[in-house]
């Protein structure tokens, strides 16, 4: 349902988290990180502490396994995944996150923190407290691998 203002529910989250996103590549790109896409970041994310097979990244990014296997091949490229053996099936492999990502990842953590309290001055303390509380329980339902 549209709100007063035009706008459907699905697209008043996606602007903000596209606002973030921006400020998020903008940082990494600064500091160096500029060689990957947001759809690369996306699979990314995905991944386990202790790294994730390729067909349960697909899964989780509801992306098909051959673009999983072409974005983790240009990840893999460029530094910020390997893969190694999966300890519990000789026949798999895991997708682990590298070090190049994880310093990336200091610097998304930064930014998503000062956005956050940008957020949290213009909404108060509050609203933002109920904004995440109200996102936490809409992933209970939207997120199959919460």
């Amino acid at each position: 349902m549209a709100a007063e203002n035009g706008l459907n529910t699905g697209l008043l989250l996606f602007i903000p988290y596209r606002a973030l996103e921006d400020r998020v590549f903008a940082a990494l790109a600064e500091a160096g990180y500029d060689d990957f896409t947001p759809a690369q970041a996306r699979v990314m994310q995905r991944i386990g502490p202790h790294g994730t097979r390729l067909t349960d990244l697909a899964a989780q990014a509801q992306i098909t396994k051959q673009t999983a296997g072409f974005l983790v091949d240009q990840l893999e490229k460029t530094g910020y995944v390997r893969r190694l053996p999966d300890p519990t099936d000789k026949r798999a492999r895991l997708v682990c996150v590298a070090e190049k990502a994880w310093a990336a990842k200091r610097v998304a953590d930064a930014v998503v923190a000062e956005v956050e309290q940008e957020w949290q001055s213009h909404l108060g303390a509050r609203r933002m407290k109920h904004l995440r509380e109200a996102l936490t329980m809409l992933r209970e339902i939207t997120d199959p691998w919460a």
